[in-house]
């Protein structure tokens, strides 16, 4: 029996994850310090996210991309996805107009390619040649 990893759910889920921290941690914040913890402006943690992110994603991508489906689109609107993740850091001031469609396009990008991976799946044919 073999253990498979399911690289977009795990994708799509490093995403949301990264959602919920943008979203909960303005929320979050105004207590941290009563517990002596400082996280504001946590650059390396931020970009440790947005790398986490990229890897994770890029390499499922690239899996559904040479051994499915053979289309781009996914790759790009993911890729376009890290750059607004990227633009976030460096305008901070502009953050939620870039954080919204970051993860609105990483996450299409990740469902998009599960749906042709799925509609590809003569690929798990014995005649393949993938």
């Amino acid at each position: 029996m073999s253990f498979k990893i399911n690289l977009d759910a795990l994708g799509i889920a490093t995403s949301v994850a990264c959602a919920i921290h943008c979203a909960v941690l303005p929320l979050l914040l105004t207590s941290l310090p009563v517990f002596g913890i400082n996280i504001v402006e946590n650059v390396p943690f931020e970009y440790f996210m947005i790398f986490s992110a990229a890897a994770i994603g890029a390499n499922s991508l690239y899996h559904g991309y040479k051994s499915h489906h053979h289309k781009a689109g996914p790759v790009i609107i993911f890729g376009i996805g890290i750059l607004f993740l990227l633009a976030k850091q460096r305008w901070h001031y502009l953050q939620l107009w870039f954080l919204v469609p970051a993860v609105t396009a990483i996450i299409f990008a990740h469902f998009r390619n599960f749906q042709l991976c799925q509609k590809a799946n003569h690929c798990h044919a014995g005649d393949c040649n993938h």
